[in-house]
């Protein structure tokens, strides 16, 4: 089974703080791939910085995504709704100190399809802990980005010569998901 991860696809990377000017472009595709998975009974989870002022990561980035602000909620256009899972993290990979593991477990899946921000930092280390999981990872080329276009080139590289992600487009994960729900 299969699980849609939208990573920190928040107000402060997507307008605030830490703003992403390429986010822009992912929205739509996003949005399909989490209206479809609704659609087809595949979960849709969220995996969102929630950062508490004690955090290490601000000593890089500064203050960002903190827990409870406006900031770090997802943006209005991708917003949750009842059915859906949302995960708070406090680092990079959206498995570090979250439930996230079990999470899948329970609801048996076994392949991520992973978007969001960034390629390079958040999609790559949550790539890695599902890699080492034993989860097969997807992720659509046009529903994840990085600030630069080298670290998205350079974060997908890296996603499929080191944890074996299969790169592709929301186009063919939708016909997958069409496809499977005939054969049911």
């Amino acid at each position: 089974m299969e699980a849609l991860v939208v990573i920190d696809m928040l107000n402060d990377f997507v307008t605030g703080a830490l703003r992403c000017e390429r986010a822009d472009s992912i929205i739509p595709n996003i949005k399909r791939l989490i209206e479809a998975a609704r659609k087809h009974g595949i979960p849709a989870i969220y995996s969102n910085d929630a950062h508490l002022p004690s955090d290490f990561e601000l000593k890089k980035w500064g203050e960002h995504a903190m827990k409870g602000t406006v900031g770090g909620e997802v943006i209005p256009e991708l917003k949750p709704v009842r059915g859906d899972y949302v995960m708070e993290k406090r680092a990079y990979s959206g498995f570090f100190e979250t439930r996230l593991n079990s999470l899948l477990q329970s609801l048996g899946v076994d392949t991520l399809i992973l978007t969001g921000l960034h390629a390079n930092m958040c999609v790559r280390h949550t790539a890695a802990d599902a890699f080492f999981r034993g989860y097969k990872i997807v992720v659509p080329n046009d529903a994840t980005e990085a600030f630069t276009e080298k670290d998205y080139e350079k974060g997908l590289e890296y996603l499929r010569n080191v944890y074996n992600a299969e790169i592709t487009e929301t186009d063919k994960v939708l016909k997958n998901w069409e496809k499977q729900a005939k054969e049911k």
